[in-house]
């Protein structure tokens, strides 16, 4: 599980907004924009759903399953690619039926597939972001907003 330390800015029975700090690993992302969180400076901000009961000014642990974040991260890197190879290999074939310059055809089905895949990959990615599974979850409250209450002594 990937997991990151933050704090509770905001928190209602449902719904907990927790700041972290950017991790290093965000800041070689390239897809640190999309990637759905809210950005301020070095900042991200994330809403997740408040299972712990957490209140403004606790500190959290939040973390994604490595599982979901592997499969995400396949998505965003690897089928566009393999979307670009499998058009350029697809304008290749069919170059020589259709009369056209080969290289022209598999530059074009490639980049278009290429296109394709990310106009795809945005229409499902509002679908993913409504399931649980590809959102952070809180796994534990780390601190409290505020010191318990003295106890008065018994004399």
């Amino acid at each position: 599980m990937i997991t990151e330390h933050g704090t509770v800015t905001r928190a209602n029975p449902e719904v907990a907004q927790i700041k972290t700090n950017r991790a290093a690993a965000c800041e070689g992302c390239t897809g640190k924009d999309s990637c759905g969180t809210i950005h301020r400076g070095q900042e991200i901000i994330f809403e997740v759903p408040n299972t712990l009961g957490v209140q403004e000014g606790d500190s959290v642990l939040i973390g994604m399953q490595t599982k979901s974040a592997l499969l995400l991260t396949f998505l965003v890197y690897i089928v566009p690619i393999l979307c670009l190879v499998a058009g350029a290999l697809t304008g290749d074939a069919l170059a020589p039926f259709l009369g056209i310059n080969a290289s022209f055809l598999a530059m074009l089905l490639g980049f278009s597939f290429f296109g394709l895949a990310f106009f795809i990959l945005h229409k499902k990615s509002a679908a993913m972001n409504r399931k649980n599974e590809y959102r952070p979850l809180l796994i534990r409250k780390t601190g409290s907003a505020s010191p318990p209450a003295c106890k008065p002594s018994s004399n």
